[in-house]
């Protein structure tokens, strides 16, 4: 999964004293003098088993509601009573994750249940900037399938990382042996995620990663799309707020659908989709929302295993089959696999190239995921290397465009700004999922280290442009507790491509993820613990 990238600029009594974002100037205006008018703000709510943290005083006292929103301004009386009735829509709706104090919440379904962390209100987001990133989906899906069928440039391109990083050394031995076998995937499945920020200074929409395994949130991101639309139903009219400005999102469905349609290609009416789980999951209902749509929309069973029950029960058959607990498997869809932790032994290892082995239809396939590295990230971003996957300028122009800086750790120049500069930079290894970064005053002191080292270890980092997006007032609400603070956000688009041969069948958007954390902190994650799932209100 991908982390978010930025917090403040330098300056941040300037940004906190403007407040002139496009967050700001958003559809919240006048909630302030709305909520003074409404008799809703009059209401007296009792016994409502909450509380609301306060944030600390402006720094400068708003002048006018006409340029800003004053989300923080909201009746306490209104604010309780909102969060009261989005608690009860999460918990009826399956808005929920695995409670992390209750220790089999993430191995059995049902036990240790908590809505999931959630922004209470939409955040705003240009309109212009949302159809820019709809439009980068399918260009950007087709990039990712050429990427992947240049097995020598995968591998060149990651020979100095594999020197210095374990496990995409090991996830680059399964890809060789599939060259050296010729392995063929006729069947080619990709579930993406493109993640973004919109850069406060330049107003430019930047990817922060494309992510090609395990792109998760889909179930939940509709949900929370839909709660916050219901909300809008209920109280936008006190809040000055339009449900329908919520872009529609079908994220879970629609992701479902592209997996039903790959197993209808592999043809074998009998087979399973498998999923691959972590042995502690967690956020496992934003998996089953996917199997439930699975069944009852297309009677196609799932199966859930970890990476070493496919080991101890998995076997090949002489036609390519996968047989996994003695059924047939048609897709196998990863929701495990992208991070050393999913490795503890060579159980592991021999699963994941069974299952690459195997005929099945793999989401991803071992070279979908070495294309979605940090590392092939950075070496798309160099001149002329877009050329030679994509034909059409135009598409090569709007990639292009949303790139941010993007460098390589043997460029001597641009390590010598970083240490001079490190809070414009951040340092990415070849890791998924949250936490991995490294950010700020830490950023010199690797990069100091590495050089007196002078070693093979920077292969395993890449440099990329710290992106600074707005930073706007929001309500957080996590464990039943609403607390108001100051945030940015990342919005990611979902994209899902299909091609059986030479035939495409599936190349599109399949909803988004919108992200939104504490401004002051780096990491975005949700499973991690940073972020919490929000959607847009298009301005």
């Amino acid at each position: 999964m991908a982390a978010l990238a930025a917090s403040f600029y330098k300056d941040r009594a300037k940004i906190r004293h403007g407040f002139c974002s496009f967050f700001m100037l958003s559809p919240y205006n006048f909630l302030h003098s709305t909520f003074l008018l409404s008799p809703i703000a009059n209401l007296r709510i009792k016994n409502l088993p909450l509380r609301c943290n306060q944030v600390g005083e402006f720094e400068t006292q708003v002048k006018s509601f006409k340029t800003m929103a004053d989300i923080h301004g909201i009746d306490q009386e209104l604010l309780n009573k909102i969060v009261y009735d989005a608690l009860v829509w999460s918990s009826l709706h399956g808005l929920v994750v695995g409670d992390k104090s209750v220790k089999r919440s993430g191995t059995i379904p049902g036990v240790g249940l908590v809505h999931s962390p959630i922004a209470l209100l939409p955040g705003s987001f240009p309109e212009t900037h949302w159809k820019q990133a709809c439009e980068l989906v399918s260009i950007f899906n087709e990039l990712v399938d050429r990427v992947s069928l240049d097995g020598k440039f995968l591998q060149e391109s990651l020979s100095r990382t594999k020197k210095a990083d374990d496990f995409t050394s090991r996830l680059l031995d399964i890809h060789s042996k599939m060259l050296q076998m010729d392995k063929k995937e006729e069947i080619r499945l990709g579930l993406h995620r493109s993640d973004y920020m919109l850069d406060e200074k330049t107003k430019l929409l930047l990817q922060v990663e494309l992510n090609t395994i395990s792109s998760s949130f889909a179930g939940l991101s509709q949900i929370v799309s839909k709660l916050h639309s219901d909300l809008l139903d209920q109280y936008g009219e006190v809040l000055g707020l339009d449900s329908r400005m919520i872009p529609e999102n079908n994220s879970g469905n629609q992701s479902a659908e592209v997996l039903a349609k790959a197993w209808t290609e592999y043809n074998n009416p009998s087979a399973v989709i498998m999923i691959v789980v972590q042995a502690e999951e967690r956020n496992m209902y934003d998996q089953h929302w996917l199997s439930v749509h699975l069944r009852k929309r297309h009677n196609v069973k799932t199966i859930r295993k970890t990476m070493a029950e496919i080991d101890r029960e998995g076997e090949l058959q002489s036609d390519g089959t996968l047989l996994v607990d003695g059924q047939a498997v048609a897709v196998v869809y990863f929701r495990a696999g992208y991070t050393p932790i999913d490795y503890p032994s060579e159980t592991e290892w021999a699963a994941r190239l069974l299952v690459e082995q195997s005929s099945a239809v793999k989401c991803p396939s071992i070279s979908y995921h070495l294309a979605g590295t940090k590392k092939i990230q950075q070496e798309l971003a160099k001149p002329n290397v877009l050329e030679r996957f994509l034909d059409n300028k135009e598409d090569i122009a709007k990639i292009r465009r949303c790139f941010a800086g993007l460098w390589s750790l043997d460029d001597k120049d641009i390590v010598r700004k970083a240490i001079e500069a490190p809070d414009l930079f951040v340092m990415k290894p070849q890791r998924e999922g949250g936490g991995n970064n490294i950010y700020g005053d830490d950023v010199r002191k690797t990069l100091v280290r590495l050089q007196k080292e002078g070693n093979v270890e920077d292969a395993a980092y890449i440099l990329m442009q710290r992106i600074f997006p707005s930073v706007y007032p929001t309500i957080f609400v996590r464990d039943g507790i609403c607390h108001k603070d100051h945030a940015i956000s990342e919005l990611g688009i979902f994209g899902a491509y299909l091609r059986n041969k030479d035939k495409v069948i599936v190349n599109d958007q399949c909803g988004y993820l919108m992200r939104t954390k504490v401004s002051s902190s780096n990491e975005g994650g949700v499973a991690a613990g940073f972020a919490v799932l929000d959607s847009i209100y298009l301005t």
